[in-house]
């Protein structure tokens, strides 16, 4: 019985880290949001986000996880962010340092900008993770719209992403269950 049970497990495990890996998430595409929030991290993701909010795809812009070194003019300059959407658009944050308290960071703008529709903007292979910790944030009445950056991750990068999945999973349902 234990053996049954045993490689019933590895198997689960080893076909959810199959399809964590094989497929990871897509581009949103053309679709509208009020907001847009972007982790940084990896190459892509802000430039990504900045062009939807260049295309008008949202209004507004959150960049989560900024250095607190990094200054506003050093920020426009590095990404040809125009002074005026800086001012009217671009929202650096400085408080996040990890995924849980982007989401902690970007609820927060959320339900002050009190937007309804936000576009997330992360790497494919840590978009589950991240929004798995932004839906537990975010107000109940905010639709949560996924735009995966595609990379080529390696496979430490994604063993590692995926039993953070796992444990987030995991401390979520003994949140719930405790």
């Amino acid at each position: 019985m234990f053996r049954r049970a045993a490689a019933f497990l590895v198997l689960a495990w080893l076909f959810g880290f199959l399809w964590f890996a094989i497929a990871l998430p897509g581009p949103l595409g053309d679709r509208e949001t009020d907001a847009v929030i972007v982790l940084t991290g990896s190459k892509g993701r802000i430039e990504h986000a900045l062009e939807v909010l260049e295309q008008g795809k949202a209004e507004r812009l959150l960049v989560s996880g900024v250095d607190p070194e990094v200054k506003p003019g050093e920020f426009a300059a590095q990404f040809g962010v125009s002074q005026r959407m800086l001012e009217c658009c671009v929202t650096l944050g400085y408080q996040a340092y990890d995924t849980r308290s982007n989401a902690i960071e970007a609820a927060a703008w959320v339900t002050e900008k009190k937007a309804k529709s936000v576009r997330l903007v992360t790497a494919d292979w840590h978009m589950r993770r991240a929004v798995l910790e932004l839906s537990h944030a975010l107000p109940n009445d905010v639709k949560l719209e996924r735009d995966a950056v595609p990379s080529r991750p390696s496979f430490g990068a994604l063993f590692l992403e995926y039993h953070k999945l796992l444990a987030r999973f995991a401390l979520n349902l003994w949140d719930r269950y405790a």
